[in-house]
């Protein structure tokens, strides 16, 4: 393996555990396309939390075990991550987990509305949606996310399962998903103050934009 992937890898699985969006235990997936290969870098432990090099497998987009170990139970939802990465070439990482809130919004079946702008500045302006329910890893779970996930939309709600985030850098996709979890809170808690209320759409691409101009001048994005 590619000792530099390996540690972008584990440092990817750390970042998720940091920003919180992730269940009490710690269940998730992490990887990262090889660069130039067919292939990518994942996640086999069972837990995201202290994920060592140990817990990563080489997997090839077939489903091929290339090096390391894959118990069965990681290997199920393999073709989600591949998916991805075969469908768009301009993914880098693929991250799933359980985040709470946002998990609590795929076991209902309801999409995430853009009730906070962050969500509009990082390429949800019609907000997260709902692929609907397939069982753990099999063709009409892939065939259901692939239908739900709109071009350019980073994220999707996996029914009665989790979240799937993906991005062109691991770094985006950490940030996608804690947005993510982020206004899944916020709308719970803002039900004890008459509910959330989305952002207009006709704002939401202004927020786009505020977003690429401070990427274009180099300022970081809040």
């Amino acid at each position: 393996m590619q000792p530099d992937l390996v540690d972008r890898v584990v440092d990817t699985a750390a970042a998720v555990v940091a920003s919180g969006a992730i269940s009490a235990n710690g269940h998730g997936n992490v990887s990262i396309r090889v660069p130039d290969a067919d292939e990518m870098y994942f996640t086999s432990a069972p837990s995201l939390k202290g994920l060592t090099s140990g817990g990563i497998a080489r997997v090839a987009f077939d489903g091929t075990l290339v090096e390391g170990t894959l118990p069965p139970i990681q290997a199920a939802v393999v073709a989600m991550h591949t998916a991805m990465y075969a469908d768009r070439d301009d993914v880098g990482c693929v991250i799933h987990t359980h985040s709470p809130c946002a998990t609590a919004y795929a076991v209902a079946r309801q999409p995430i509305d853009v009730w906070i702008e962050a969500l509009a500045m990082f390429g949800l302006a019609d907000g997260v949606p709902v692929a609907g329910y397939g069982p753990r890893g099999s063709d009409q779970a892939v065939a259901e996310i692939r239908a739900a996930v709109r071009p350019g939309n980073p994220a999707v709600l996996l029914a009665n399962h989790g979240v799937l985030v993906f991005h062109r850098t691991p770094e985006l996709a950490v940030l996608v998903g804690g947005v993510v979890e982020e206004a899944a809170q916020a709308s719970m808690n803002a039900r004890a103050l008459g509910g959330p209320v989305a952002i207009a759409e006709e704002l939401r691409a202004a927020a786009l934009q505020r977003a690429m101009a401070f990427e274009d001048s180099g300022t970081k994005r809040v």
